[in-house]
């Protein structure tokens, strides 16, 4: 990135940001603290209010804004991309909201860019479970009740069978895997609770609100693999080594099967800890990732990897009427 281009992306980050701080800005645009602090007196110098404040970040003078600024065509086709996914995979308010923004976006780019996202818009498809006839549309409500930190009254079905019970919830986070899920803390239940979207029968925002709570996503999975798995697990994942499908389901499933945390490593290997009380049931969880997956810690995790290898190979690939018919 240039430095007329680097100087305009620490602009739209300051109108962006409430604060903006030095370092940060450094670590995102891979340049020195002083080199950043160069930029900014660039912008003073063109007569940008800046305000600063030692320890704290930079801001703009309250009512500054800048001119519309002009999407690159990469940027608007991730728009679009974001636009198809909000439609297939949230609920109908957050997909006519996204829609509406996406008409704003359109009405700003050049003719040329326009033709260019029309063209590409049929050949981007998601294919995702969009919401069911009948089924409230809960996503963007609870989207809002996070950001205000508003008392949700729902009524939610656990299973088929059971019958929906009433809840008060203080929602702290979403997340999608297989399904849309809502982490909240349950006034029925005094604790943290795990919600599936499609379960909900019925959603109101109340009129109260709750206290911030400091716990995140995060916080919850680590605190619910202590809780339910007792044994630790340390995998060294290589993602090169298997097709993106696999990777994908891997990160989709992870958190069933106890998933605490994941560091990086310099190698492009993942470094993955679980908690895990059934090491059979990770063992079979693991074995589509043949090649790829090297298990730390514990020796019996290998262990019952090798027995269920050597029983499907016994199987499948021992002469006889099972390996002919799959029948025994």
């Amino acid at each position: 990135m240039n430095r007329f281009d680097r100087i305009t992306a620490i602009l739209i980050q300051l109108q962006a940001k409430r604060v903006v701080g030095g370092p940060a800005l450094a670590a995102q645009f891979g340049v020195s603290l002083r080199t950043i602090y160069r930029d900014l007196r660039t912008l003073e110098l063109a007569g940008v209010p800046l305000f600063g404040e030692a320890g704290v970040g930079y801001s703009l003078a309250e009512g500054y804004r800048l001119p519309p600024v002009m999407f690159t065509r990469e940027e608007a086709a991730a728009l679009l991309t974001a636009e198809k996914l909000a439609a297939r995979l949230t609920d109908a308010a957050t997909a006519k909201l996204s829609g509406a923004a996406m008409d704003k976006l359109r009405a700003v780019l050049r003719r040329p860019d326009r033709d260019y996202l029309e063209t590409l818009t049929p050949h981007i498809q998601v294919f995702g479970q969009a919401g069911a006839p009948g089924q409230p549309a809960v996503y963007q409500q609870l989207v809002a009740a996070i950001a205000t930190q508003q008392v949700v009254r729902l009524a939610y079905q656990a299973t088929a069978a059971d019958p929906p019970t009433a809840r008060e919830v203080e929602p702290i986070g979403l997340y999608l895997t297989q399904h849309w899920h809502v982490v909240a803390y349950c006034r029925l239940r005094q604790d943290f609770r795990n919600f599936r979207l499609d379960r909900i029968q019925q959603l109101a925002l109340s009129a109260e609100h709750f206290a911030p709570r400091p716990e995140t996503l995060q916080q919850y999975w680590a605190s619910q693999a202590r809780h339910r798995h007792k044994e630790k697990v340390v995998l060294r994942f290589q993602p090169a080594g298997v097709l993106p499908s696999l990777v994908q389901r891997l990160h989709d499933t992870k958190r069933q099967c106890g998933w605490a945390h994941e560091q990086a490593l310099p190698d492009g290997s993942l470094e993955m800890t679980f908690f895990s009380g059934t090491l059979a049931y990770l063992a079979a969880w693991l074995l589509p990732y043949a090649g790829a997956v090297a298990v730390l810690e514990p020796l019996g995790l290998r262990a019952e990897l090798c027995e269920q290898a050597q029983r499907a190979h016994e199987f499948f690939c021992a002469p006889g009427p099972a390996a002919d018919t799959g029948l025994s």
